[in-house]
């Protein structure tokens, strides 16, 4: 449940911040009359995320065991590259993304219909990454669905909360530092999904080496345990791991925080 929390908490701020970036905007420059324009264009992106969820979660019940892994496992790395792109998208564009957003409702003002797709565009994106990403997420932990929409819709409904207040000025969160520890946080997090995606695709029969285990720690750290538990819903840790998981777990991890790390330090000198 935490695992959902937080990736609900960190999308939906984002995806909060986009909304109030664009309404302050309009209403900045006297353009009132687009406020509509831009809700319908959220509500939209609304629906189609979670129509797009719905699909995810229900759609692969009438498929054969094997059909089921292979889509499974597709969707999971699709999921990790989306999400990855995600963090290293923000990294690079947070401190421009109020400008960005302000030139696009410049260039699309006289047209209704342009208005809604960017502001469905805008928020649809992360509307379709979280759904894919908390899809792949729950099904890699093992959690119920209703446990993980709950950690989700917590996550989400904080995330609102707080973009409010910032955009009231009332609370002041920096956050460049908020988006540094929660990609750092989901760079693991995607890790696992995406270990667990190459299981999905070992039992699809997709690829070799599913009884070829790099250690199996069972024994000690049972799957259902309170800490088999913890790390299976929070880093989709298996104590029964294959090579091929744990070769692509540590190759994630250390190339993905090298450049996180790298994009940090450059954000760090450019304000300075």
């Amino acid at each position: 449940m935490l695992q959902n929390f937080l990736i609900g908490l960190r999308e939906g701020l984002e995806a909060a911040l986009v909304v109030g970036i664009l309404l302050a905007y309009v209403r900045k420059t006297n353009r009132h009359h687009l406020v509509p324009k831009i809700w319908a264009g959220v509500g939209f992106a609304v629906l189609v995320s979670l129509g797009f969820g719905a699909l995810l979660t229900f759609g692969p019940q009438g498929l054969t065991f094997e059909a089921q892994e292979a889509i499974g496992g597709s969707l999971s790395i699709i999921a990790v590259g989306f999400v990855t792109w995600m963090i290293f998208w923000m990294a690079s564009n947070a401190r421009h993304l109020s400008s960005e957003l302000g030139q696009k409702i410049d260039a699309v003002q006289t047209s209704t219909w342009s208005v809604i797709v960017l502001a469905a565009l805008s928020v649809g994106r992360e509307g379709l990454e979280t759904a894919l990403f908390l899809w792949a997420a729950t099904k890699a932990s093992g959690q119920g669905i209703s446990v993980a929409l709950m950690g989700a819709l917590a996550g989400i409904a904080v995330a609102i909360v707080l973009a409010w207040l910032l955009m009231k000025g009332v609370l002041k969160l920096n956050l460049s530092t908020f988006f540094t520890w929660t990609g750092a946080f989901l760079i693991f997090v995607a890790a696992g999904v995406l270990a667990y995606g190459v299981h999905d695709l070992q039992e699809a029969g997709l690829l070799p080496g599913l009884h070829n285990l790099a250690f199996d720690v069972s024994h000690i750290i049972a799957p259902t345990s309170v800490t088999g538990t913890l790390l299976k819903g929070i880093f989709n840790f298996s104590p029964a791991t294959t090579w091929a998981q744990a070769i692509v777990w540590v190759l994630y991890v250390a190339i993905a925080l090298f450049f996180f790390i790298a994009a940090q330090r450059r954000n760090t000198r450019a304000r300075r």
